[in-house]
């Protein structure tokens, strides 16, 4: 028997798949693990059977079956570097982590893709990194995707993505708080006592990011929580938290000419806000929904999240693509739909 010490980002089904085994044979091995969604805590030693050994990263199959944090999103940024396509820090979390973008193409239209809003959507962290990874790729070696030519794609526009807007959370929501976590107490607090984090939406300061910008901020303000909690609470005042700082000072910066920002699940593309996006916002939703399967719908009786913002600002078109359906946290399984949707919808918005 081998025991294999825990480390920031791990998870049950990474340890497993990293060492060629079944998370099964972890459970049998380590009744401290009560199920495969149990936390791991970093420096928590884990009891893996003698045939386990360890690989350099996860193959295409296994990665279908991991949850995606900040470790992977790492791993990712070496690959991207290894392909010349470096990443911008452009802020940093509460806690003090990288907030990532990258950019691809020369054109002279932009657009901005981002994801990872909320902590327990880590798979469209996930969706955007791999899209970027891969048509890095293809990019490299002239090849075509899903009939689409990339090089000339990235002729044309240039792609803006940054996949993990609120590190933090998804780190607390796939290995939750333990001694030494320098917000465990607060955390704890603000959820009751619980140390379950699978509903937990917010930043590590109990701030919903998608509730913190200036777009009827008021409005939505009054009938969400009126203190830090684990969704909805929009802060103290617009823009009060770091992760949202960093997007707006970088989308001020690049200026793209539409946003998408993704989030999970329903399956469906909002588009609208307050009538004040652009006149082919509607044309361009119809092309997304069409190769994507999601329905479109003009507005979520809501403000003050990020689309809403982009729109009121720049009477631009903003979207909000809703991947995957069931309870957030999806299951790792449903990447293998969000892939399969989301890949055509992406590249359709390149040409958009």
């Amino acid at each position: 028997m081998k025991t294999y010490t825990a480390t920031k980002g791990d998870t049950v089904s990474i340890i497993a798949y990293k060492h060629r085994i079944r998370p099964l044979d972890i459970l049998l091995l380590n009744p401290s693990i009560r199920f495969e969604q149990d936390y791991v805590y970093p420096g928590e030693g884990v009891k893996l059977p003698d045939h386990a050994f360890i690989q350099s990263s996860l193959n295409i199959e296994d990665d279908l079956f991991c949850e995606f944090g900040m470790a992977q999103l790492e791993e990712n940024r070496v690959e991207l570097e290894a392909l010349g396509v470096k990443a911008s820090i452009i802020g940093y979390s509460v806690m003090g982590q990288p907030i990532y973008a990258w950019s691809i193409g020369t054109g002279s239209r932009s657009c901005f893709y981002s994801g990872g809003w909320h902590a327990n959507e880590w798979h469209t962290s996930k969706f955007l990194s791999r899209f970027l990874l891969e048509a890095a790729k293809k990019l490299k070696h002239n090849q075509n995707w899903l009939g689409y030519s990339l090089t000339d794609l990235f002729e044309n526009i240039q792609l803006h993505v940054v996949p993990m807007v609120n590190p933090d959370g998804i780190d607390l929501v796939l290995q939750g708080v333990y001694d030494g976590h320098p917000y465990q107490s607060s955390v704890l607090e603000i959820n009751q006592g619980m140390t379950r984090f699978n509903h937990w939406s917010a930043n590590i300061r109990g701030v919903d990011l998608n509730h913190q910008w200036p777009a009827g901020w008021d409005k939505e303000a009054k009938g969400s929580p009126q203190k830090p909690w684990p969704r909805h609470y929009g802060g103290t005042h617009p823009l009060s938290e770091p992760e949202a700082v960093a997007i707006y000072k970088y989308v001020q910066q690049i200026n793209p000419d539409f946003v998408f920002a993704f989030h999970s699940q329903g399956q469906v593309i909002y588009w609208g806000y307050r009538q004040l996006e652009s006149e082919q916002s509607k044309e361009m939703v119809d092309k997304l929904c069409q190769v994507s399967s999601y329905t479109a719908v003009h507005t979520a009786d809501s403000d003050a999240g990020f689309k809403d913002w982009f729109i009121k600002e720049t009477k631009r078109s903003g979207f909000t693509i809703e991947v995957g359906t069931g309870t957030n946290p999806l299951p790792p399984q449903s990447f293998s739909e969000i892939w399969t949707n989301n890949v055509p919808l992406a590249l359709k918005g390149l040409e958009l």
